[in-house]
């Protein structure tokens, strides 16, 4: 191995630069530092230590320059954790009298599963803690779902940050396990039957039975009876059928319907089947019957308690309709719309209670709820929520009844539970965090809208100290400003609390949330706006959201940064090659940004459907058109940038984050004291949960390099 290159003078390491130019489709593709792609390679580790003491260096050099002030490490560690501090709470799965619930307090690690046994118990007890399980913290509790009659558990965890969950079944009276562990089960949904004696479920072939370069592909539902060898399990579904499909499964109450979905990676497609379990034999395969196949919409089914057919679905509608069917009839010309779309807002959710259909829809990026008749899905009155903000997780008794539970949070409001009777609309709070935050800063909320390359209006959500603007809300004056954005994958970036958020306004900056195209904000056609070959929308729209806060006065550019991560870290990857000359700082964190080999590694190619496929030569020409690794040019000042990477993340790659930090480093003419390239490096974790301890240390780092680079600080 290399010998670790002393790093002094803030000088970046050396890397070599081949003179490799690939001809893919004709085209002349340049990849002068692939020998980073791969990690165990000694020459990368080298070249990795050597940017991890460079960038222990910049922190040096950093701290000393923030002192003792509130965005010292200290002091900012601390506020953070103050408002961190009220915890977290989730909406209850109720079985009976029991109910299921996520906790997290205040100092808490890792949130844990809860069971409250009666009414009366209101702090119930603990069920799964990932710290009892892994005291170093590195073991992240991923799902979870209670049988039928609520006696028993399914859960999965994966260690390091591997997302690659282990499914355990415990006995929820005692907490002993009863089955388990079943690995090759990431991203597998658990439908109980009646009884609690089997449940299905979604496990990948063994590896030995796939091709080398596929074994995180190739899933199948099972049916597992408890106390059984998994490897004996009845294959269910999925044969013969697209290896990157993703499946859905679920059994209703009476637990006669079996309903399975599929979509191949992350299209914006769902096909679904229905099988009668009560004319299946014992210990055989149902027999599927098609209820939506082969149609470019998404569609989400279940049977309710009244027996009927229920579908979400884009079919025929952009931003989602409600229809019903006859499980014994269930296909697409046999149904009949209960909720006609709405010609603004994206329905998000319905639940049913004896009397009342919830409809959750989502406006602007802002959550509504609506009382509708479960018959005719007229409407019966609006029900007024706590603010502009968003609602999740529509749950009711699953027997029954005239409540209905979800959770609520806005840019101000931490999240907690509220009840809703549904007879009324009344609401009332009904379960608050287990911790209190510290006090809030007063800001203000507002939104703006911008108009992006193609006439196209893309709206923002901009929080600043109140004291900072006028009686107009107008700014008094240009502050540093961090503008934020995901754009891709049909994710809406909607109004919840965030205390990086209120840590940066409180310290006197402005925090912009974008509501991109390629997100969900505004239906179907807004994320399809945004992928594919239209992916250059997305840039256009942050870059019209980015000229509107300089134009009004928010910021400038020596004062503006840009963040994201994940496709969020492919936008500002594809900002600062576009457009250097707008940010003072940049954080990029486990990004995308070699877009022509990047459905070669981690689970890249499940996402050709929204990016494109570089083995097409149409499509690789839409992916050149922006892949950041490959738009970079020497002798340009590229802002101050920070690759935060983890070395778990078996979602995307850090190779991406490696390659242009060393591509933008042999390029860029600024001062690397004033403008460095930095990579942060992480290990014991990866792309999703992570410990609050983590969460809180890595958010200090990127907000005082952006602080330090937007002169916040």
């Amino acid at each position: 191995m290399r010998s670790v290159p002393k790093v002094t003078g803030m000088t970046y390491p050396p890397a070599r630069r081949l003179d490799l130019i690939d001809d893919l489709h004709g085209r002349q593709v340049p990849d002068p530092y692939r020998w980073l792609e791969d990690p165990a390679d000694p020459e990368t580790e080298a070249w990795s230590a050597a940017q991890d003491a460079l960038y222990a260096e910049h922190r040096e050099r950093l701290t000393a320059a923030l002192g003792d002030g509130p965005l010292s490490t200290g002091p900012l560690t601390a506020r953070l954790s103050g408002l961190m501090a009220a915890g977290f709470v989730g909406t209850p799965a109720w079985r009976g009298e029991r109910r299921f619930f996520g906790r997290r307090a205040g100092d808490q690690e890792h949130a844990v599963i809860v069971v409250a046994d009666s009414a009366e118990d209101t702090e119930g007890r603990v069920l799964v803690d990932p710290m009892a399980l892994d005291p170093a913290g590195t073991t992240t509790l991923d799902a979870w779902q209670p049988s039928k009659e609520g006696d028993l558990l399914a859960y999965q965890v994966s260690h390091g940050g591997t997302e690659e969950s282990v499914l355990h079944v415990l006995d929820v009276a005692t907490g002993e396990p009863v089955d388990g562990p079943i690995d090759r089960a990431r991203y597998s949904p658990v439908a109980w039957e009646p009884g609690g004696e089997a449940f299905y479920y979604v496990r990948r072939l063994a590896p030995e039975l796939v091709p080398e370069g596929e074994r995180q592909y190739h899933r199948r539902v099972w049916r597992h009876v408890l106390g059984t060898d998994p490897d004996t399990d009845l294959r269910v579904f999925g044969d013969g059928l697209d290896l990157t499909n993703y499946y859905g499964v679920s059994v209703s109450l009476d637990g006669r319907w079996l309903l399975v979905s599929a979509s191949a990676g992350t299209a914006p497609r769902t096909d679904v089947w229905i099988a009668d379990l009560h004319a299946t034999a014992p210990g055989t395969v149902p027999e599927f019957r098609e209820v939506a196949v082969g149609y470019d919409a998404e569609v989400g089914a279940w049977v309710g308690r009244d027996g009927r057919l229920y579908l979400h679905t884009t079919l025929d509608a952009d931003r989602g309709r409600l229809a019903v069917a006859d499980p014994e009839r269930p296909s697409v010309p046999d149904w009949t719309t209960l909720l006609p779309e709405d010609p603004e807002a994206v329905l998000e959710d319905v639940a049913l209670t004896d009397d009342t259909l919830l409809v959750a829809r989502r406006r602007h990026a802002v959550s509504e709820l609506s009382a509708h008749d479960p018959a005719t899905g007229a409407l019966r009155h609006a029900i007024a929520l706590p603010g502009l903000g968003s609602i999740s997780a529509l749950a009711t008794r699953p027997e029954g009844g005239h409540e209905a539970w979800f959770g609520y949070t806005d840019h101000t409001t931490v999240s907690t539970v509220h009840r809703c009777d549904t007879r009324t609309g009344d609401l009332s709070v009904w379960a608050t965090p287990p911790g209190t935050a510290a006090d809030l800063p007063a800001v203000r909320v507002q939104r703006l809208i911008a108009t992006s390359q193609d006439g196209t209006r893309v709206r923002a959500f901009v929080i600043a100290r109140a004291d900072a603007l006028d009686a107009g809300g107008r700014p008094t004056a240009p502050a540093p400003t961090v503008l934020y954005g995901y754009g891709g994958f049909q994710i809406s970036l909607d109004p919840a609390y965030s205390a990086s958020t209120l840590a940066w306004v409180e310290a006197g900056g402005v925090y912009v949330v974008a509501n991109l195209r390629g997100g969900g904000e505004e239906g179907e056609a807004w994320h399809r706006d945004g992928r594919r070959e239209r992916k250059q929308h997305v840039f256009e729209d942050f870059q019209a959201v980015a000229e509107l806060l300089i134009a009004e006065g928010w910021t400038t550019p020596d004062r503006l940064a840009c963040w994201g991560g994940s496709n969020g870290g492919l936008l500002v990857g594809a900002a600062l090659t576009r457009h250097p000359e707008t940010f003072a700082a940049v954080i990029c964190s486990a990004p995308l940004l070699d877009m022509v080999r990047y459905q070669r590694f981690g689970l890249g190619v499940t996402w050709t459907d929204e990016y494109g496929d570089a083995d097409d030569p149409e499509q690789l020409d839409w992916l050149l058109g922006y892949s950041p690794y490959h738009h970079v040019h020497d002798g340009t000042r590229y802002p101050a940038t920070l690759f935060t990477v983890f070395d778990g993340d078996t979602r995307v790659d850090p190779l991406h984050a490696r390659k242009l930090a060393a591509r933008l480093q042999a390029a860029t003419a600024g001062d690397p004291q004033a403008a460095p390239i930095l990579v942060r490096r992480e290990q014991g974790v990866g792309h999703g949960g992570r410990a609050l301890s983590r969460t809180v240390a890595l958010t200090v780092e990127q907000l005082q390099f952006v602080a330090v680079h937007t002169g916040l600080a």
